[in-house]
């Protein structure tokens, strides 16, 4: 694969399209500023407006949020994993059936694992734009999101209604929903039984890794962040690692499965057999299967960068050990 052939599988961050219509708060005020980005895999919209940047199959996908000051994300649950790593800006993640069973501040770099099945929402509190960077199980990313009822009921009092197909339909627009096609029905208290709550005691040490502590587990060898044997341990159907300066992949190495490199900090140059190229902080590469590749900093300074690739597991909820 050439230099040309290699760039329509990378996804460059001033080249990202977002869709501002993608899910069923769209409308709802403290919601209607977000914008949602698909990279890799169809990803979880809820729109048809949705752009999809690289469609091959990778066993995962890649999406990310931008948001300005203030705006957040409504509670919702994910039948796979939903991984995010802050890619800038200063952000609150919170859980539980109101938001209020836990809740952590993360910054650039920070990973969360985030536990599949629980409400989970997050909000920008920085004061700048910001950018958070999602990983999801599954080519079809578990089906789909999982509203809290109060999330549906609120977007309809703003012109929204979400299909039981899970298709978005805007009544300020003239739209209805097609004749036999039902609402999202809103989950009973019998099934919101089902969500757990757990605990920040629970949720901090067991699913979070904090950039800084990451950078020093990376001085020698990637450090494992995600995996059976990561730092955060779970098979939710990929791995992920974090590469430093001191950890480059400067030795050729190749996978079975599409591997997806994200650079956090600095600049980094991916080589393979017939090309180069060079990435930067948000932008998104995809190195084919069976496809022998170096990648380190490309200058001085500080350098980070996570890599996700598939494992052949199957995706669904976290994995207990």
């Amino acid at each position: 694969m050439n230099s040309t052939e290699m760039e329509t599988r990378i996804v460059r961050y001033g080249d990202l399209q977002p869709c501002k219509t993608a899910f069923i708060d769209a409308h709802t005020p403290g919601s209607n500023q977000k914008e949602n980005f698909t990279i890799i895999g169809g990803g979880v919209s809820e729109s048809p407006d949705q752009h999809v940047h690289i469609s091959i199959p990778h066993g995962f996908n890649i999406g990310a949020a931008g948001q300005p000051p203030k705006c957040r994300n409504s509670l919702h649950s994910h039948r796979t994993a939903e991984v995010f790593f802050i890619g800038s800006g200063k952000w609150r993640f919170f859980w539980g059936r109101w938001g209020n069973a836990g809740e952590v501040v993360l910054e650039k770099g920070d990973i969360f694992n985030i536990p599949t099945g629980i409400f989970r929402g997050f909000e920008n509190i920085g004061d700048d734009y910001g950018m958070i960077m999602a990983i999801l199980g599954g080519d079809d990313a578990g089906g789909g999101v999982i509203w809290a009822p109060q999330v549906i009921q609120d977007a309809q009092a703003h012109g929204l209604v979400l299909s039981e197909k899970g298709k978005l339909y805007d009544t300020k627009k003239g739209q209805s929903l097609p004749e036999g096609v039902r609402p999202m029905p809103l989950l009973t208290d019998e099934e919101l039984k089902a969500f757990p709550e757990p605990t920040t005691a629970d949720v901090i040490p067991n699913y979070i890794a904090r950039y800084w502590d990451l950078y020093a587990l990376a001085d020698k060898a990637p450090a494992k962040v995600i995996g059976e044997n990561g730092k955060l341990r779970d098979k939710p159907g990929f791995e992920v690692d974090f590469l430093t300066r001191g950890s480059a992949q400067t030795t050729p190495t190749q996978s079975p499965f599409p591997t997806v490199l994200m650079p956090v900090t600095g600049h980094w140059r991916v080589k393979w057999d017939q090309g180069q190229s060079t990435l930067a902080p948000g932008d998104t590469m995809s190195v084919p299967e069976n496809t022998a590749y170096t990648v380190e900093p490309s200058m001085t300074g500080e350098a980070a960068l996570y890599r996700t690739v598939a494992t052949g597991d199957k995706a669904g909820a976290t994995w207990r050990g």
